[in-house]
């Protein structure tokens, strides 16, 4: 048995409630060699709730505030614990669960223990006895607080009571796409997230964040181009490779231990611009690529569908859901008519496909708390729409051409929403019918941040529905002049030029139906993360562009004014 040690990345403050928090570790034991993991040693995480001092509290037996858990070879040696629920490993020795309040600052000590593996691969040894070989861990405490704070400390905030109704106020991170640098441009890549650690410190006026949402392409297993060997990770040492990199990075690791942080793939978690039809192809790169995603960035989250890797929660009383926009895609081979961009459609009720769930939670949302802004995370963004991949006017008289045949060679080949209207069509008729009110789409990917503001319009005028869609992208892009143009995206879809009007259900002979136009400004190709601060008092939600160095990026206002931030306003919510 070895001495305790630090973790090897980590810890990842994970999925929060008022009542618990999911934390991460990845373990190396001194055999190891890559992706190669010595088979005679087992590492075991443990955990302690410490003082600002690294003390270890202590319930009142005295006994200290830690625990085992497992860290599996089989999840390249990491693992989670959700303290507030789980007990130590086997139940065999510590406290109960710790008893977390709401809205509560608290501190962790994270770190691995190696003990030797009588069994050989094809067998595991069962929680009881392994915790027998354990040593009792009232011996732990001084080890865990002797080990460096910078190497296995976390600090993180409990959410609010949900009972408590939604927050005054909530101030949350979203960010996307950390491409990794080349040479000596890798400490670029990791140059944003010292700042988006500050925003979790309270700092004159203004409130610490609460959360980060991290919207795809947290690594980028191809460097350059799918096509390209060099640089591609297509085994799972090169994959693990990338996320050590990025996860191991001081700033970024920074920010993961101090704030709570979701996270959901993108393409270059695989490969770029990957959906289901690549399958046939390439199954062995598929494995690989999701096996080390749920290993490092699935496994700290919500598990609402249980190995589905989409999700929803709540922050302050307000709703997330965050949907799997890349592995659930399904093109054919030719036309629009049977892609689908989050799964198939139901055929058997009882086993509900991504959509219908999002469709129920959309519903189930407004119908028990109204008009509460409702988060929705996809890595592909909703609107605007690429200049190239607009719908036009040729079919504006034919609402059911228009949507699936409509410039249908470049959206055939498009990566994001144009290409498959039915999931479009489905969302959006789902909101418009039921009145969803402030829905507010978060996405990420295009290299570009920006604001559209989506509305539903009738032969009676407008039907009084807010929506939004917030991007921001990249986290950092060295590449400005290769993608992420702002004139290559739609700034006002009513304009005949720039056509992008999508029709929903409701034609009549004397009406064309309902149609969904949205206006976009505030764009930005400057390395970005965007800081949102929700207002109830206001009705508003306020979006602010942030730089690399943490200053805000001036961008354009609805009017085409130069702004520091841009107020969006929101129908009332209780």
């Amino acid at each position: 048995m070895s001495g305790l040690r630090a973790p090897q990345l980590g810890p990842i403050v994970g999925h929060t409630a008022h009542d618990r928090c999911r934390l991460w570790i990845r373990g190396r034991a001194p055999r190891d060699e890559g992706a190669h993991l010595g088979a005679e040693l087992r590492t075991v995480g443990v955990i302690g709730v410490c003082n600002a001092q690294g003390r270890l509290l202590k319930d009142a037996a005295g006994q200290p505030w830690a625990y085992y858990f497992r860290l599996h070879r089989e999840f390249d040696r990491t693992g989670t614990f959700v303290l507030g629920q789980d007990v130590s490993l086997g139940e065999q020795d510590g406290p109960g669960p710790f008893p977390f309040k709401p809205d509560t600052e608290y501190r962790v000590r994270l770190a691995t223990l190696t003990v030797d593996d009588p069994l050989p691969d094809a067998e595991s040894l069962d929680d009881t006895d392994l915790a027998r070989r354990l040593p009792p861990l009232a011996t732990m405490g001084e080890l865990l607080e002797g080990l460096d704070s910078a190497d296995c400390e976390a600090r993180f905030r409990t959410f609010p009571d949900p009972d408590a109704g939604p927050a005054d106020e909530l101030s949350f991170l979203i960010g996307s796409c950390r491409y990794p640098g080349l040479l000596w441009k890798i400490k670029e890549a990791d140059r944003i997230f010292a700042p988006m650690a500050a925003q979790f410190q309270r700092q004159g006026g203004r409130r610490p964040a609460r959360i980060t949402l991290l919207m795809g392409d947290q690594i980028y297993a191809d460097k350059f181009n799918r096509h390209l060997p060099i640089g591609r990770a297509d085994t799972f040492e090169e994959m693990q490779s990338r996320y050590h990199e990025a996860f191991g990075a001081p700033n970024m690791r920074r920010l993961l231990r101090r704030s709570p942080v979701y996270m959901i793939l993108d393409d270059h978690e695989i490969e770029d611009n990957w959906s289901q039809d690549r399958l046939r192809d390439n199954h062995h790169l598929f494995n690989i690529a999701i096996g080390a995603y749920m290993s490092y960035q699935w496994s700290h989250g919500p598990r609402t569908y249980g190995r589905r890797l989409y999700y929803h929660f709540e922050c302050g009383g307000y709703p997330f859901f965050v949907v799997d926009t890349r592995t659930q895609r399904y093109r054919q081979h030719a036309g629009l008519h049977d892609n689908h961009l989050l799964g198939r459609p139901t055929i058997d009720p009882a086993h509900p496909g991504q959509l219908d769930r999002l469709l129920e939670w959309l519903s189930e949302q407004q119908r028990e708390h109204g008009n509460v802004p409702k988060f929705l995370v996809t890595a592909s963004v909703f609107a605007p729409s690429p200049i190239d991949e607009r719908l036009g006017n040729e079919l504006r008289d034919e609402p059911e051409r228009q949507r699936l045949e409509a410039n249908l060679e470049k959206r055939e080949a498009s990566d994001t929403w144009p290409a498959y209207p039915r999931t479009r069509q489905a969302l959006l008729q789902h909101i418009f019918d039921n009145r969803i009110q402030n829905v507010v789409f978060l996405s990420g990917d295009v290299h570009c941040a920006n604001i559209a503001e989506l509305r539903f319009e009738t032969d009676a005028g407008d039907a009084d529905l807010i929506a939004y869609d917030v991007t921001s992208s990249a986290l950092y892009w060295p590449f400005p002049f290769a993608d992420g143009d702002p004139n290559g995206f739609v700034h006002d879809s009513r304009q005949p030029d720039q056509y992008d009007g999508f029709p929903l259900e409701g034609a009549t002979p004397d009406s064309r139906g309902p149609v969904v136009h949205y206006r976009a400004w505030g764009f930005s190709q400057e390395d970005n993360f965007c800081r949102l601060e929700l207002d109830k008092t206001r009705h508003r939600l306020r979006v602010r562009v942030l730089g690399s160095r943490g200053e805000s990026v001036k961008v354009t206002d609805s009017d085409g004014r130069l702004v520091q931030a841009n107020d969006l306003p929101l129908a009332p919510w209780p």
